[in-house]
């Protein structure tokens, strides 16, 4: 039976490792941005943190320009052991692959202009391969629905995340990252309805991020996906300053999984 298990993350910043709102990143991003965390370590010592505990799924994300050459340095620390997203389309996609990425994630190349392009899925998939790609499928709550947000969470698209939607893409990729967009960053609890529903509609390996709080959200996660969904901790995981949980017993957690 599955068991949900941790998978940590790295999102950077103009170059750092930081631990930001999700709902606040936008093109101005001096304008309201709110900032959790910001490290003094560098990317590549949280890919060697995580490469020494064993950590693996983890992923990379880039939050706009200038992460690129700090993204590659923590490849570099693990290759073949991080995901790296952000800005990856069919032009620089197999650049991530080579510079040491396990698989890229996709968001905003599926959807120009905010319409979903089957075209651009299937040329990626057939690019990278599909055991090397990962569709981060990150939402926003409208009502009862949760649609699929671009461009820093930013702009909706067409697409309500749905099991139709998501069995769609999962015949082009191995994996999703899912951030809940709403709550990401505020470490007041995740999504509980978006998560049981995911436990539901998928069927490849999934990660959950966004509003994780207590190192007890693991059982609840376990217990709405009933085992189908993972879960990544952010601003209130001590490694990112937070006070919340503790990674070292994440990582107990985790061995204790398998």
């Amino acid at each position: 039976m599955a068991t949900t298990r941790f998978r940590p993350c790295i999102d950077l910043h103009d170059g750092k490792v930081k631990q930001i709102v999700g709902g606040t990143l936008t093109d101005h991003e001096s304008e309201g941005l709110k900032t959790n965390f910001v490290s003094t370590k560098s990317p590549s010592e949280f890919a060697r943190l995580y490469r020494n505990n064993g950590l693996e799924g983890g992923h990379v994300i880039m939050l706009g320009k200038g992460n690129e050459e700090t993204a590659v340095d923590a490849l570099k620390a693990w290759p073949g052991g991080l995901q790296v997203g952000g800005g990856i389309n069919e032009t620089n996609a197999s650049k991530w692959i080579e510079a040491g990425a396990s698989k890229v994630i996709i968001t905003s190349y599926l959807f120009p202009n905010g319409k979903f392009s089957l075209n651009h899925l299937k040329a990626i998939s057939t690019l990278v391969g599909k055991e090397r790609l990962v569709v981060d499928v990150s939402c926003r709550r409208r009502d009862d629905k949760w649609i699929v947000a671009m461009n820093k969470w930013q702009d909706p698209t067409d697409m309500e995340v749905n099991e139709e939607s998501l069995s769609l893409l999962g015949e082009y990729c191995s994996e999703f990252l899912i951030h809940a967009a709403d709550v990401e960053g505020l470490c007041q609890g995740i999504d509980e309805g978006l998560v049981q529903k995911l436990g539901q509609w998928v069927r490849i390996p999934t990660t959950y991020a966004g509003g994780a709080k207590d190192i007890s959200d693991m059982d609840l996660v376990d217990k709405l996906s009933e085992g189908r969904v993972d879960l990544t901790f952010g601003s209130a995981l001590d490694i990112f300053g937070g006070t919340m949980v503790n990674f070292e017993e994440l990582v107990r957690r985790n061995f204790r999984a398998q």
